[in-house]
C-alpha cells in the first residue's frame, strides 16, 4: 500500500495553511514563526500544496485524465465523440468542462499551489532551522513543487505571471501581469538547482519521504531541470508571430548550447549515481504494472516522482486512461464496480510505426475491450459463440469474461489496467498514482541534448554521458536493435516510448512541429482508411481466434476467461484468410473498418484538430486563460492569439 496520503489529509492542511492562500489576510491569521519553526506543522503545510492536485478539475480528473495532452499524431481524445473543443484545438475562455464560475479550475489550483509554496519557502527561510535534515528537505521540496506547477502552467498557457514572492510580502502580487515565459523558465533553472542541493537522493530522504515515489528527491529535481532546459532551448508560439508558427524562445545560440550543456550535467548526476541506475526497469510492461499495483518504493520503480492519490478515495487516472471495462464489471479481476471514461484512444497508424518485435506496442495500445456476459456482445448467434468459446455452456446461458475486438477508431491507451491493480476497484476513483517523469525520459533527454536538440546547438559534454548509448539503451529494452542517434530518430523514439503519458504534445510544441505533424497524421489516416500509399497492403477483414485462460483475469474463481490469441489481417501483406481458417475450428472473422457510419476513419468521424480552422494549430496550442480568471485579475491577465476576440465576445 502507499505510504503517505497527502490528498487525503486536506482537512488538517486547511486548518494550518488557511482556506485560501490568495486571501492576503491568511498569513496574518496564522503564526508563521510558530508554524515554520516546527518540523511537523511545516510538513502539514506542505501537504496543502499536494491537496490542490486532488481537487475536482485538477489532476484528479482533468490534468491526469486526457484533457491536457490531446491531440497528437498518436493520441486522441474520444470524449464527446472525439470532438470536444480541448481535443481539436478549438477551446474558448469559457470551456465548461475545465473552467467554472468560481475559478476552481486548473489555473486556480496551480496558482494556489504556487502561492502556498511561496509562503512555505519564505517561512522556512525566515523561521526554519535548515540544519535539521527534514526542514532542509522540505525547503527543497517546496522549490521543486513550485517549479513543477510553473512548468505545467507554461506548458498549458505559454506566458503566465512570474510571481515568486508571496502576497504577504507583496500585496500587489494578486495583480501580477502576464510575463514572457522565458522569465519563468530562468527562475525555474535557479530553483531546481537549489532544490537538488537541498534534497538528498531518495534513499537518504528523511521520514516518510525516504524511498517514496510520492515525494521528490534529488533525482526528481535534476530530471525536472533537464525538462525545463529543453523547453527553454526549444521553440514556442509567440503572440506576435503565431500565424507564422513557432519560433525559438531564445535567439541566442550560445545560450541554447548552455542549456543543452546543463541538460547533460543534470542527467549525468542521475546516470552516474549507482543507486539511481538500478531504477531503469529491464521489462517495459513492468513499469506500468508496478504503477497500477501501487508500487511506491522508489528503488523498485522507474518513476522519479508521481502525484499520489489515496487508495480508492481520490484520483481517476486509471478510469480515464484504460481500455473500456464498463461491460466487465463483476467479471474482470479487481473490477467490482465503477465505470470507465476511457477517453484516451490511440491513433491507429501508430500500430505500424513500431518495428517488428517492439514490446512497447502491445503494452501501449489495446485493440479490445473487456466484456463479461453470455457472449451476446460477441455474437447474437449461440452456435457461433459455441465455436469461438468451446469451454462455455452456451445452452445454459453461462456468463464468461472475454476480450472483444474493437473497430479501428476505438483502440484505447492501455498502460493502465484494472487487472494489474493489487486491490479491488469499487468506484470511479481508483487511486492509481500519476507518474510525472521516469528514467527513460532522462536517457532520451541526455541523448537529445548531446546532439544539440532541435536547434543543433551542440553542448559542452565533459560529463562522460554517451548520448548514443543512452538512446540505444531504451531501444534495447524495447526488443529492437541499435540505431543511429539523429534528431529524427530521437523524435520517433520518444513517440514510441511515451505514447499515452502526456509528453508527446509538449515535445511537438518545443520542437516547433505540432501543426505539420497533425496535418501529416490526418493524411496518414486518410491513406489508411483507403488502403493507399504505405497502407496499400491492408484489408478490411480481420480474423481472430481466442485462447482459454481459465480465471487468470477473473474477479473470482469459476468465471471462465478468454483472450484474443491469434490475429490475421491486421498486418501489412496479410491479405485473404489464414490457411488455418475454418468456421468450425474457432476462428472468427469480421470487419475492422466498416461500421454503422461507414468507414470508421472517414474525416467526418475522426478529428485530430478542427480542419476548418487549421491556423488554430498554432495559436491554440496553448489553452486560453479562463474568463473567470481574467475577470478577477484587475486587468493583469488577458488572452492573446485569436482567443482575444472570443474572450471579449463572451
Amino acid at each position: 500500500m502507499k505510504n503517505v496520503k497527502y490528498i487525503a489529509i486536506a482537512a488538517i492542511t486547511v486548518a494550518l495553511a488557511g482556506c485560501n492562500f490568495f486571501d492576503s489576510q491568511s498569513p496574518s491569521a496564522m503564526d508563521a514563526a510558530s508554524v515554520f519553526s516546527n518540523v511537523n506543522s511545516t510538513e502539514q503545510v506542505i501537504a496543502g500544496v499536494y491537496e490542490q492536485f486532488g481537487q475536482d478539475k485538477s489532476y484528479r480528473n482533468r490534468l491526469a485524465c486526457g484533457y491536457q495532452g490531446m491531440n497528437t499524431d498518436v493520441e486522441h481524445g474520444s470524449k464527446n465523440s472525439g470532438k470536444a473543443e480541448w481535443n481539436i484545438y478549438s477551446m474558448t475562455p469559457t470551456s465548461g468542462d475545465l473552467s467554472t464560475a468560481t475559478g476552481k479550475d486548473p489555473w486556480g489550483y496551480l496558482n494556489t499551489a504556487i502561492e502556498r509554496t511561496n509562503n512555505i519557502i519564505e517561512g522556512i527561510e525566515e523561521y526554519g532551522d535548515t540544519t535539521d535534515a527534514k526542514m532542509k528537505y522540505m525547503l527543497g521540496e517546496a522549490y521543486f513543487l513550485r517549479s513543477f506547477c510553473y512548468l505545467q502552467m507554461v506548458q498549458l498557457w505559454g506566458d503566465v505571471p512570474a510571481r515568486f514572492v508571496s502576497i504577504s510580502k507583496d500585496e500587489d502580487g494578486l495583480n501580477t501581469p502576464k510575463s514572457d515565459r522565458v522569465n519563468v523558465l530562468k527562475q525555474l533553472r535557479v530553483d531546481l538547482k537549489k532544490s537538488a542541493e537541498l534534497m538528498p537522493w531518495s534513499s537518504d530522504c528523511p521520514g516518510s519521504a525516504k524511498n517514496y515515489t510520492g515525494r521528490p528527491s534529488k533525482g526528481a529535481a535534476y530530471a525536472l531541470l533537464a525538462r525545463v532546459d529543453l523547453m527553454y532551448a526549444g521553440k514556442g508560439v509567440r503572440p506576435d508571430s503565431w500565424k507564422n508558427g513557432p519560433v525559438f524562445l531564445v535567439d541566442d545560440a550560445a545560450l541554447r548550447s548552455e542549456l543543452n550543456t546543463e541538460v547533460m550535467w543534470a542527467c549525468a548526476q542521475i546516470l552516474g549515481n549507482g543507486n539511481e541506475v538500478g531504477k531503469f526497469q529491464t521489462n517495459y510492461e513492468d513499469i506500468f504494472k508496478k504503477i497500477c499495483a501501487d508500487e511506491t518504493n522508489y528503488y523498485n520503480s522507474e518513476v522519479f516522482w508521481e502525484i499520489a492519490f489515496a487508495d480508492g478515495s481520490r484520483g481517476q487516472v486509471l478510469q480515464y486512461n484504460c481500455t473500456k471495462i464498463d461491460k466487465a464489471v463483476g467479471g474482470l479481476k479487481n473490477n467490482e464496480g465503477g465505470s470507465s471514461n476511457s477517453s484516451v484512444c490511440i491513433v491507429p497508424t501508430l500500430y505500424y510505426d513500431y518495428e517488428e518485435g517492439d514490446v512497447r506496442r502491445d503494452v501501449t495500445m489495446a485493440r479490445y475491450i473487456w466484456v463479461y456476459d453470455n457472449g451476446s456482445e460477441f455474437n447474437s448467434d449461440p452456435e457461433k459463440v459455441k465455436l469461438a468459446f468451446p469451454n462455455i455452456d452456451v445452452d445454459n446461458n453461462e456468463k464468461f469474461l472475454y476480450q472483444k475486438q474493437c473497430m479501428i477508431d476505438a483502440w484505447y491507451a492501455n498502460k493502465y489496467r484494472v487487472e494489474w491493480m493489487n486491490r479491488n476497484r469499487t468506484g470511479n476513483d481508483d487511486g492509481v498514482n500519476f507518474p510525472i517523469i521516469r528514467y527513460a525520459d532522462v536517457l532520451l533527454m541526455a541523448a537529445e541534448a548531446s546532439i544539440g536538440g532541435i536547434g543543433g546547438d551542440i553542448p559542452t559534454n565533459t560529463y562522460g554521458v554517451d548520448g548514443a548509448a543512452c538512446f540505444n539503451k531504451v531501444r534495447t529494452r524495447a526488443g529492437v536493435g541499435t540505431k543511429e542517434l539523429t534528431m529524427a530518430n530521437l523524435q520517433e523514439e520518444r513517440k514510441l516510448e511515451f505514447t499515452g503519458e502526456y509528453i508527446r504534445k509538449y515535445d511537438l510544441m518545443r520542437w516547433g512541429i505540432l501543426k505539420e505533424t497533425l496535418i501529416a497524421a490526418h493524411e496518414r489516416l486518410a491513406n489508411m482508411n483507403n488502403h493507399e500509399g504505405e497502407f496499400e497492403e491492408l484489408q478490411d477483414t480481420l480474423y481472430i481466434k481466442y485462447k482459454y485462460v481459465g480465471d487468470e483475469y477473473s474477479l473470482s474463481a469459476g468465471i471462465k476467461g478468454f483472450v484474443i490469441d491469434s490475429v490475421y489481417g491486421l498486418n501489412k501483406g496479410e491479405l485473404g484468410q489464414p490457411s488455418c481458417y475454418s468456421s468450425e475450428n474457432g476462428w472468427r472473422k469480421g470487419s475492422l473498418y466498416a461500421g454503422s457510419s461507414g468507414r470508421e476513419l472517414a474525416p467526418d468521424n475522426y478529428e485530430l484538430f478542427d480542419r476548418e480552422y487549421p491556423d488554430r494549430l498554432n495559436g491554440r496550442q496553448y489553452w486560453p486563460i479562463f474568463s473567470v480568471n481574467v475577470g478577477q485579475s484587475n486587468g493583469a491577465l488577458w488572452n492573446d492569439y485569436d482567443y482575444a476576440a472570443s474572450d471579449s465576445a463572451e
